[in-house]
């Protein structure tokens, strides 16, 4: 059987439009691999597919959690290959389409065979984040072995699992090899020259804010604690800290838009940066991706 496709590009670059085009003329079902996507009710502000597209082609691992539970990389690619599974068994091809690359990477290289979590270390290592701060743990990672640190994204919830594991055994995750993947995949990947790619983040922003992104977020704050500690990872999600804000009158839309573009901007520097590092996968142009695509796996 050929390895079956994964479609990755940057926030915003219009992934999930090509996979529900491509979805549409093949008979193909999507499997979502975003780590955010997965909690009911983050629906503007994670540009989760709506009512239409979710009707016209299946859509797999939207909504699978509650936004007070816990939702890691091992639960994703159990979720993943059972979709997987189903999905050939129907005699469809499954495409898994995201951006987030450490989903992307575990479904590739299978679940890393790291040791289970110990709460006093985590603790120790939660309050040091608190006192240091993220850039200093993660430098202190960066000294030892620079591509684990890349490997990370700068998500504070990885850098603290990473440093636990690594005051813990002396190793850091990526050392402790994974179980085989269920099944072989291709990466497809594309982007936007920098000025396209930062006006669609812009653009998508502004609407997000416009379909009621600040009264989304206010309703997460009434069911998560922002200020939690650890910090809960629905709110690592991008800019929903700043769409707060504008729900409690502390940022104006314009400003907070502007905020939300930048870190974005940066985060798909980051997702970049994974695509190449750790999928090893060529960076196309959207219009490269879709003749790869359409060509590579048709009805």
């Amino acid at each position: 059987m050929r390895a079956l496709p994964i479609l990755t590009a940057p926030t915003a670059a219009g992934k999930s439009a090509l996979a529900l085009a491509w979805a549409q003329a093949t008979g193909g079902e999507l499997i979502c691999a975003d780590a955010l996507t997965v909690y009911r009710g983050l629906d503007i502000g994670t540009a989760k597919p709506g009512p239409a597209e979710r009707a016209a082609v299946p859509h797999h691992l939207l909504d699978v959690a509650g936004v007070t539970e816990p939702f890691d990389v091992a639960r994703f690619v159990t979720l993943a290959e059972a979709a997987v599974a189903g999905v050939l068994a129907r005699g469809r091809t499954p495409l898994i389409v995201g951006g987030t690359g450490f989903y992307l990477s575990a479904l590739r290289r299978g679940l890393p065979l790291t040791p289970p979590s110990d709460p006093a270390a985590r603790a120790e290592v939660e309050a040091d984040l608190a006192r240091r701060g993220l850039d200093a743990l993660l430098a202190d990672i960066e000294r030892r072995n620079p591509a684990e640190a890349a490997r990370l994204e700068r998500n504070p919830r990885r850098v603290v699992r990473a440093e636990e594991i690594y005051r813990r055994t002396g190793r850091d995750p990526g050392e402790f090899g994974h179980r085989p993947p269920a099944f072989a995949y291709e990466v497809v990947a594309f982007s936007h020259p920098p000025d396209i790619l930062e006006a669609r983040m812009h653009t998508r922003v502004l609407a997000m804010f416009e379909a009621g992104w600040d009264r989304e977020a206010a309703w997460l704050a009434a069911q998560v604690s922002p200020g939690a500690q650890p910090r809960p990872t629905v709110w690592q999600a991008l800019g929903y800290r700043e769409a707060l804000a504008v729900a409690t009158g502390a940022l104006t839309v314009p400003e907070a838009a502007a905020q939300v573009t930048l870190a974005t901007r940066q985060y798909a520097k980051r997702q970049l940066t994974f695509v190449r590092t750790q999928l090893g996968a060529p960076l196309l142009s959207e219009g490269e991706a879709r003749r790869h695509l359409f060509e590579g796996w048709p009805r």
